[in-house]
């Protein structure tokens, strides 16, 4: 199947791409803004091999000390990097291919980090953005929403996470969010890794709730993105999805650690509103996945996990550790705080060190050729697009896909 909506380039190696392109364009990227809900430990803490052992012992003993189960619901951690070191990280890798940079940081539910980043830098190439929680239903989706007008973006970002963080988020205040966002003509919406189970419901009832979301508000959709930090499996079957029903992709990275982005966009816009048009008006898009995409992604999010976990000593006081950067609410009537606040000097417990450092030994280049022997096959990245071999999906006799509804631009 060829692809109707999106050119997809994959790159073996880096190479200049100026011939291909003016621009290049980075989405989707985390900053020390962004709050990460720690609700998954649970899930994954039984999952990973020695860190299993450690955590269980951990929560026999918890439960027999307090009484009562650890509470993840409220803690969060955030990531290391400012928002201007994350905008110029994005921006140099972006110059090694020839391209003028345009980089949109979207933290989860603030737009702190682009409130800041455009106190130095010219608002076209650093929009203001944020990926915006939206609940529906049982679960809920992150949308990218990006290229807020300067002037407005405080005001429209405190009506969206009204809607966020309300008592009763309806379908009906969904729909008037969707078309408030449509009125802004250089806005630009992106379903974020719609296929990805982020709620832990199961792949079936996410899959519903994802039929079901893109029924009654695809046609608010300008792009599926394309994820940096998700498997090619998942990122084929999105691109497959898209093209049944007629949607353009953007790619996303969703970097939380010190590295670039692993994709980018490619367009001959100079300003985003510019690009926004492609995408939503001519409804085409150009896509690249760079080399480091390639590496095993397992290997990759260790990797990340590692430099989230990193000692930085030139950071602010208060930043340094990761243990300054994770909160939690122990119940002791203080509400969320960092862990050093709990009296943490050498980064807590022996258990808990000896995950941290599993956890970067994991994420060391030594173990790569490991990952790499230990990735399904169809998890391993084609040499170029021409190898991807898409299959066309039937929506209409395929309930457990995605649903039938067309997507329209209003």
């Amino acid at each position: 199947m060829n692809l109707k909506k999106t050119q997809l380039h994959i790159l073996s190696k880096a190479k200049d791409l100026s011939a291909q392109a003016k621009t290049g364009v980075s989405l989707h990227c985390h900053t020390e803004h962004s709050r990460e809900m720690l609700d998954f430990l649970p899930h994954y803490g039984d999952k990973l091999p020695i860190i299993n052992y450690f955590w269980r012992k951990e929560r026999v003993k918890y439960l027999k000390r307090e009484g009562r189960a650890i509470d993840f619901s409220t803690a969060y951690w955030s990531p290391p990097m400012s928002g201007q070191a994350v905008y110029d990280i994005e921006k140099d890798q972006i110059a090694t291919v020839g391209l003028e940079a345009i980089v949109s940081v979207t933290d989860h539910d603030s737009i702190d980090a682009c409130a800041e980043i455009n106190e130095k830098e010219e608002n076209p190439r650093a929009p203001i953005s944020l990926e915006w929680t939206v609940p529906f239903d049982y679960g809920y989706f992150h949308v990218g929403v990006h290229n807020l007008p300067k002037d407005r973006a405080v005001d429209l970002t405190k009506t969206l996470l009204e809607y966020t963080f309300g008592e009763n988020p309806t379908d009906e205040k969904l729909t008037e969010m969707f078309a408030m966002l449509s009125d802004l003509p250089g806005v630009l919406v992106i379903l974020n890794h719609p296929i990805w189970d982020i709620e832990l419901v199961g792949a079936e009832r996410h899959e519903a709730l994802l039929k079901e979301f893109v029924k009654r508000h695809g046609r608010w959709i300008h792009a599926f993105e394309v994820n940096g930090f998700r498997s090619w499996s998942e990122n084929k079957r999105v691109i497959e999805m898209a093209e049944a029903l007629g949607v353009p992709l953007a790619t996303g990275g969703d970097r939380h650690g010190c590295k670039p982005n692993t994709v980018i966009n490619l367009t001959n816009a100079d300003t985003f509103e510019e690009f926004a048009h492609d995408i939503r008006v001519e409804k085409r898009s150009e896509v690249v996945l760079m080399p480091e995409y390639e590496q095993p992604l397992h290997s990759r999010q260790m990797q990340s996990f590692s430099e989230i976990l990193k000692h930085y000593p030139q950071f602010p006081d208060g930043r340094k550790k990761w243990f300054e950067r994770v909160y939690f609410d122990t119940g002791d009537g203080n509400g969320l705080r960092s862990l050093s606040s709990h009296g943490w000097i050498r980064g807590g417990p022996a258990w808990l060190r000896a995950a941290v450092w599993t956890l970067g030994f994991f994420g060391s280049p030594v173990m790569r050729p490991v990952f790499r022997l230990a990735r399904k096959r169809k998890d391993r990245v084609p040499s170029d697009a021409a190898n991807a071999r898409f299959e066309t999906i039937d929506l209409s006799e395929s309930p457990s896909k995605i649903g039938s509804g067309t997507v329209s631009q209003n």
